[in-house]
């Protein structure tokens, strides 16, 4: 199966604009491309129930985050801080960049 290109990356800020977390931004921490997922942190949040077991003897519940749609989230830019649209160019060293489409600066370092 090939590979899926998402609108955003690890490490990047981000907006939920839709479902029950809508509107929080946070940092996104996984990446999942085949299933077209993303955790984002401290948003989304599921109590796990786990048993007992040797690497956590008391086992009980556990609060995580769970993952989001990628289409449910926006990358926020760093120039002018709004969610944003983003856009692909190529520099001129053949490298390919992400760029705010409302400010037009370049989002990747």
């Amino acid at each position: 199966m090939a590979t899926v290109k998402l609108h955003v990356k690890k490490d990047d800020m981000v907006k939920v604009i839709a479902g029950k977390e809508k509107g929080k931004t946070g940092k996104v921490l996984r990446v999942f491309p085949a299933k077209k997922r993303v955790v984002i942190e401290s948003l989304n949040m599921v109590k796990r129930h786990t048993r007992p077991t040797q690497l956590s003897p008391e086992g009980g519940i556990v609060e995580k985050e769970a993952a989001l749609s990628v289409s449910n989230v926006m990358l926020v830019c760093a120039s002018c801080g709004e969610a944003t649209r983003t856009g692909i160019r190529t520099l001129e060293d053949d490298s390919r960049v992400r760029y705010c489409k409302k400010c037009n600066e370049i989002v990747d370092k």
